[in-house]
């Protein structure tokens, strides 16, 4: 897929957001939907437009052969799953992989606790209907099918047809914190797009941020049923009263506390990836990533904005900024 169609695809993917939610405001009044249909129909808006332009370039990017009696055929086209580049990677590194994401989660939780300065809990309003949900159900949902969903579109798909390089890297990493359409979620979800395209260029294949991201969320689920369970409790309630007491000079120091953390956690994952691009095999083409060198007959780089994705981020941001008024 081009630059251009990636950033149509972008676009495409935000209108269908915005028909969809307009709908279920305005159209569907009468429509009730449960919180697994509504993650699945989330998913689906990422996957069905992006499966469809990748079945259009391919038809588009059908090649003669020419047979044996000289006369030429067309040969198949390409399958769409093969522009994500889902290559093997040792059990070593999954394990490594599955620690650098561990070690990645103070500095996480520094910058969700940073945007909360300006910006609603966007996971705490969707807490209560999501403990409706069955643990094995949740983690399916959100620990497995969305974090492959999201990798195979934006790191697998939009990532690689901007070319794998740093501005590719940080603009696909954008584009995934803005997809989810609220300020407190897009501040950390820049920084782990950043973090999983880095996985994907060290490990050489999109299984590398496919197991980072669900790795990720299955944590989160747990510890979110986790928490559930001892607020129940009366050691739970009784601490739920001490965090209503806590003053704002409280929880700057606890965030200070926790930023200390991420300064030294943070390196060490850091470290780590290196030593993942080592182990694969991928020290040259990994550093080439961040230090090309300078040669005269270097190509131009190419530009990544066009209009269809300025405007898909105005939409976004427009949409974002309705929290402050509503």
């Amino acid at each position: 897929m081009t630059i251009k169609r990636a950033n149509w695809l972008f676009l495409t993917i935000i209108l269908t957001h915005m028909g969809v939610v307009l709908f279920l405001q305005f159209g569907g009044k009468g429509i009730s939907i449960g919180m697994v249909t509504n993650f699945l129909l989330s998913e689906g808006i990422l996957m069905i437009p992006t499966a469809l332009f990748l079945l259009a370039c391919a038809q588009k990017t059908r090649q003669p052969q020419r047979t044996g009696d000289g006369m030429e055929e067309e040969s198949g086209p390409v399958r769409p799953f093969e522009a994500a580049a889902f290559h093997k990677v040792k059990i070593s590194t999954l394990l490594m992989i599955a620690l650098s994401t561990f070690l990645i989660m103070p500095l996480v939780g520094v910058l969700n606790a940073l945007s909360l300065f300006f910006a609603d809990n966007a996971m705490e309003s969707l807490q209560g209907d999501m403990m409706s949900m069955s643990f094995p159900a949740m983690l399916l949902m959100v620990g497995i099918i969305g974090p492959f969903c999201e990798e195979f579109v934006f790191r697998g798909v939009i990532y690689r047809s901007y070319g794998r390089n740093v501005r590719a890297l940080l603009l696909s990493a954008l584009l995934f914190g803005l997809m989810h359409m609220n300020f407190n979620q897009m501040i950390y979800a820049f920084a782990m797009g950043v973090f999983l395209a880095i996985l994907v260029e060290a490990a050489g294949s999109l299984w590398a941020s496919v197991f980072c991201h669900m790795f990720f969320n299955s944590v989160e689920v747990v510890l979110m049923f986790a928490l559930n369970r001892l607020s129940d409790s009366i050691y739970g309630q009784a601490a739920g009263r001490v965090t209503a007491e806590l003053t704002t000079y409280d929880l700057l120091a606890a965030l200070s506390v926790y930023l200390v953390i991420a300064a030294v956690t943070t390196p060490i994952a850091g470290c780590i990836i290196v030593w993942i691009a080592k182990n694969e095999g991928r020290q040259q083409a990994f550093t080439a990533l961040f230090y090309k060198g300078k040669k005269q007959d270097a190509p131009q780089p190419r530009y990544l904005l066009s209009v269809p994705l300025m405007v898909a981020i105005v939409l976004c941001l427009g949409i974002m900024s309705l929290e402050f008024f509503l």
